[in-house]
């Protein structure tokens, strides 16, 4: 459960931070400026990004409350949408070419931030389905037990009918 949670936390803060970087660079004429260099951060120019990050985000609350089936349609939207992150991140992409001046570095790290994201959240969504079966889910502890468990010892014993609210000092 920590790891699915960590991917995931991970996977929308990167993704949140890629948004913020510097994707795209080209020149254009700008009038009586002359040719200026035209710069666009990620979320101007996927607005996805964001919604995606949410997403992800929303998907821990959802690991940590479902289980089951629910949990297993949950991992699957979040494989689909970190396939989407990724695809988001290399659509696109051209590794040269860039005009002078341009924030190279930047826009490389801003679109590979988005691939790891991507990559992270798919991870998350690929282990959700593996196993959401075994992993524990919110409020199981309060669940009615189908089969009632044997007691431990003899003073357990006492303690759990004390717990069950019947005395165990009188006779049955």
């Amino acid at each position: 459960m920590w790891t699915i949670t960590a991917a995931l936390l991970l996977g929308a803060a990167l993704l949140w931070g890629s948004s913020r970087l510097v994707w795209t660079a080209q020149t254009r004429d700008a009038g009586i400026r002359g040719i200026v260099l035209d710069t666009r951060i990620g979320d101007q120019v996927a607005s996805a990004l964001v919604p995606l990050a949410v997403l992800a985000l929303a998907g821990v609350a959802g690991m940590v409350a479902t289980g089951g089936w629910a949990r297993r349609v949950l991992s699957v939207v979040l494989v689909a949408a970190g396939a989407a992150m990724c695809w988001v991140a290399v659509d696109g992409a051209h590794w040269s070419g860039y005009p002078t001046g341009a924030p190279v570095t930047e826009i490389v790290t801003g679109r590979g931030l988005a691939l790891l994201a991507g990559i992270l959240v798919i991870a998350g969504g690929l282990l959700g389905v593996r196993y959401a079966r075994v992993m524990p889910r919110l409020g199981a502890q309060y669940s009615a037990p189908s089969v009632k468990k044997p007691a431990r010892d003899a003073d357990a014993e006492l303690w759990e009918a004390l717990s069950e609210g019947e005395d165990p000092t009188t006779d049955r």
